[in-house]
């Protein structure tokens, strides 16, 4: 969950700015269709919403074996159930009917005078025609974020238009519920992620049972890879289930100090991998135990930053950043109606201009985290992640070289595009207009094509964000219905639910239904080179989900050998002998005496082919060095040099080399210290 940057925001309460954080009675009747197309129910709920699709779905894959279709990476069917159970109205689903599933609040009657979030978000008064089922004359729209825009009819048109993997994260946020005055039930954040699980699978059954049983249905949740990719060849749709909450396994931190540990994260994670779950955040608005956020801009970044203040007694920190890649500014804009509500003689700090990296990056249980999902085969979400904590997840993925890295809405900093790809990982963008989704796509295209990768969209939807507002029936290039499916396969028409037909040009993405109608406005804006690569996104995603579920963690062949150096630092107290580098333990450590020219030497015992050296540095890092080889001690050959060192962890990839002997050489350091390294890694593979 989200918010598009950009938009302006009026002055507003301190609830709203803190709610900003996150951003069938009728029984069912015979189908005409029933019995001939597999495509359609044996039994829909009547009345329903239409679908305006025609045309078989494709099956199978491409003459390589590749499945094809869209990926929505990024979407939450059931946040409706999130915050409480009252800030996003209506249900993608119900037993009784569309008129039951798609009603407003009941605090929004009679005319949305109590529709909090809406008013605050869509300006004006805030009033609104409350009825949704038959007439829809206010909501759903691409700017009220409070009202049901994932009503399984509406899937199941963006299916029927060639989407083949949703991904559905499950979301909420403890804090928002907290100050939300409207909810059914708890605050507790596994409870609604539960909540939400359970009811995807009851969505299934649901719509199983228009198709005659068990399975049947479209609309289909996969756990594997292989699974998914049957799936797709059926022509259904895969839907994987992930999670983005702020405080995941209770891992919230107050002042500084966890209030979970890893008992809490692996019974966690473990609870999540039995419930479906493949992929998800550690973190999301709020600074965390596991690690630091990506701020928010401006007013509404001060007001995060006061409902962190409330929520964990500590504000963000800033520091320079020390590379290319930086987090959201923050600190320009003020929120006085949040900030009235600091304790007296508490404010907002002021940060520095050149100051834009949050401090906070990956911390000790967030690598225990991040290593328990690799363990677990699950996929890690970068986004919302602080660059510093973005950046040590991708160091300890390259490390073990797994894939499993995704970025699914654009909340990830630009350059961290191709070591993502670098790695086997998947990116998608937001569902933005026509015309900025274009231009982005244009700016990473060489780099899809380097990597041989398709692409994804993260529609975000009931995410709160905001959505592609229309054109205009005056753009010169307008959606043309009917319109084709990009397989050519189906005929596209306006979409029409009760009385109400949406036309993307003159309402934009105001609902699920309007995908297809969005990526043909894409088509006609951005080109079939951009649509042709989102049509490949269906591959690359399980192309990477396979990857991760194959990965096996490489056999460290320095474990344990025998290891000199050129010196040791001498202290009474503890040892810092070269065998300190290679046992295993990430607390102790090998260190020099303080001068640059330096080595430590491993013997692996017999000669082996080697491929990778990974080095955990201690804060006494090389900034110049070399990983040399040998296989008899005496002649050494250079596999890999960097000039650029930055400490952390380094990863050190050649073409596989013969070699009994690797030796680190550090050529000038980064600090006033020796070299100090915890622990050396050689690999074959």
């Amino acid at each position: 969950m989200t918010r598009q940057p950009h938009h302006r925001r009026r002055p507003i309460t301190v609830l709203s700015l803190l709610l900003l954080v996150m951003a069938v009675t009728l029984g069912p009747t015979p189908s005409s269709a029933a019995g001939t197309d597999w495509w359609n129910p044996v039994a829909r709920p009547a009345p329903d919403s239409q679908i305006g699709v025609t045309g078989e779905p494709f099956k199978g894959t491409n003459s390589q074996g590749e499945v094809r279709g869209f990926v929505d990476a990024h979407n939450h069917i059931m946040a409706n159930e999130a915050f409480g159970g009252r800030l996003i109205c209506g249900k993608p689903f119900s037993e009784a009917g569309v008129a039951d599933a798609l009603k407003d609040c009941p605090e929004h009657y009679p005319d949305g005078s109590l529709a909090i979030f809406d008013f605050i978000t869509n300006g004006g008064d805030g009033k609104h025609d409350p009825d949704g089922w038959p007439t829809f004359k206010d909501w759903p729209a691409y700017d009220s974020l409070t009202h049901q825009q994932n009503y399984y009819a509406w899937v199941e048109r963006a299916w029927r238009g060639g989407q083949r993997v949703l991904v559905n994260d499950l979301v909420t946020n403890g804090v928002i519920c907290s100050v939300y005055p409207f909810k059914d039930r708890s605050c507790d954040e596994m409870t609604s992620i539960r909540l939400q699980a359970k009811l995807t699978y009851d969505m299934q059954a649901y719509i199983d049972k228009m198709y005659g049983g068990t399975g049947k249905g479209w609309f289909r949740i996969v756990t594997d890879s292989e699974q998914a990719r049957s799936v797709i060849e059926q022509g259904k749709l895969a839907v994987i289930l992930g999670v983005e909450t702020s405080e995941p396994f209770g891992c919230k931190q107050v002042l500084d100090i966890a209030q979970c540990d890893k008992e809490d994260i692996d019974a966690g994670l473990d609870e999540l991998y039995d419930l479906g779950v493949r992929s998800m955040f550690l973190c999301h608005k709020f600074d965390n135990a596991l690690c630091g956020v990506r701020f928010d801009e401006g007013g509404l970044g001060t007001a995060i930053n006061v409902g962190q203040f409330l929520s964990t007694g500590t504000f963000w920190q800033t520091e320079k950043c020390t590379g290319p890649q930086h987090d959201n500014p923050i600190g320009g804009a003020a929120a006085p109606s949040a900030e009235e509500e600091l304790p007296a003689g508490v404010e907002v700090p002021s940060y520095d201009d050149d100051a834009q990296c949050n401090k906070r990056g990956l911390t000790e249980l967030g690598e225990y985290a991040v290593r328990g999902m690799m363990q677990r085969k699950m996929m890690l979400e970068v986004d919302h992640m602080s660059v510093k904590a973005t950046g040590r997840a991708l160091d300890i993925f390259e490390s073990e070289s797994y894939p499993g890295v995704l970025s699914s809405h654009s909340w990830m900093d630009l350059n961290w595009t191709e070591r993502v790809y670098g790695l086997g990982g998947f990116i998608a963008q937001y569902m933005h207009g026509s015309e900025g989704f274009s231009a982005e796509a244009d700016r990473t295209k060489a780099l899809r094509e380097k990597y041989d990768v398709g692409y994804g969209y993260g529609t975000d939807m009931n995410g709160v964000g905001g959505w592609p507002a229309p054109r205009g029936a005056d753009a010169s290039n307008p959606v043309t219905y009917p319109f084709r499916s990009t397989d050519g396969g189906s005929v596209i028409d306006k979409q029409t639910t009760g009385s109400r037909t949406w036309d993307l040009n003159t309402d934009g993405a105001s609902h699920y239904g309007l995908v297809p109608d969005w990526i043909e406005d894409i088509r006609k804006v951005g080109g079939q080179d951009v649509v042709d690569d989102l049509f490949r996104g269906a591959e690359s995603y399980l192309d990477t989900w396979g990857a991760s579920e194959g990965h096996k963690a490489g056999v460290n062949l320095a474990k344990g050998a025998s290891a000199s150096a050129s010196s040791s630092e001498s202290n009474p107290f503890t040892s810092f002998a070269p065998s300190r580098a290679v046992d295993g333990n990430a607390d102790t450590r090998w260190a020099s005496d303080w001068s640059d020219d330096q080595w430590l030497r491993i013997d692996l015992g017999s000669t082996s082919t080697v491929k990778r050296v990974t080095l955990e540095w201690e804060r006494a890092y090389g900034k110049s060095y070399r990983v040399e080889v040998s296989t008899d001690g005496t002649t050494w050959q250079s596999v890999w040099a960097t000039t650029a060192g930055d400490g952390g962890l380094d990863t050190a990839r050649f073409n596989g080399v013969p070699a009994r002997y690797v030796r680190i050489h550090g050529l000038d350091r980064g600090t006033d210290w020796g070299y100090s390294l915890y622990e050396v890694g050689v690999y074959s593979s």
